[in-house]
């Protein structure tokens, strides 16, 4: 067995408020949960409303496979046109 975690820090550039950053947010964490099936929240820099860090985690029987499931989710992060991640850490154990 092996678990995964994802560690995304994200700068949301176009937003002027807290109510609008957890707007954002809140439809970005829908969407991959929705197609990436994996647990996903926000734990950090909930105050900061241009900041954000999200911890994603997932449990498989490959290595591979988490690093594939990951990989597709920077992805889909990136495409997305308010966030910009600014740095991204992927942990197994």
């Amino acid at each position: 067995m092996v678990v995964g975690i994802l560690t995304v820090e994200l700068f949301i550039g176009e937003v002027h408020s807290l109510k609008e950053k957890r707007k954002v947010l809140k439809s970005v964490i829908d969407r991959i949960k929705k197609r990436f099936n994996v647990s996903i929240a926000e734990i950090g820099e909930q105050d900061i409303w241009q900041r954000s860090t999200l911890g994603l985690s997932m449990i498989s029987n490959e290595q591979a496979y988490v690093h594939k499931v990951f990989a597709a989710v920077v992805k889909f992060i990136e495409t997305q046109g308010m966030l910009t991640i600014t740095d991204y850490q992927i942990q197994l154990f």
